[in-house]
């Protein structure tokens, strides 16, 4: 499953070549989300397994630019990722979700010492 950190995706979505899909709950996103990002409020189903609940947006949703999805925390996304993917879309995941998104606009201990850690991993 591919996916995207948060710092990554800022410089991408920056440069205007990624389309961002937040799946949360649509007090959610009004809330607080990414800047540009559009909202499909199907978390509730996709956590329950109801992958065609995003069918209803795919007519909305570019055919030509990478999808990124976001959800809370990053694991549904996945499962909205999945589908985009089934089809026929590039897609991917944001990795840690809003919250991991909000730990990189904070620039949180927390977010820079799991980038670390990721980095090493490489």
């Amino acid at each position: 499953m591919s996916s995207i950190g948060p710092s990554r995706l800022d410089d991408r979505r920056t440069d205007g070549d990624v389309f961002v899909l937040d799946i949360r709950p649509e007090q959610d996103y009004r809330e607080n989300h990414i800047p540009g990002s559009t909202n499909a409020p199907v978390y509730e189903e996709l956590q329950r397994g109801n992958l065609d609940a995003l069918d209803p947006h795919l007519s909305g949703l570019p055919d030509d630019t990478e999808i990124v999805t976001v959800c809370k925390a990053g694991v549904v996304a996945r499962k909205a990722t999945t589908r985009l993917q089934e089809a026929g879309y590039t897609a991917t995941t944001l990795t840690g979700g809003y919250a991991g998104w909000r730990q990189y606009e904070q620039n949180t201990v927390l977010y820079r010492v799991l980038s670390a850690l990721r980095t090493l991993g490489r």
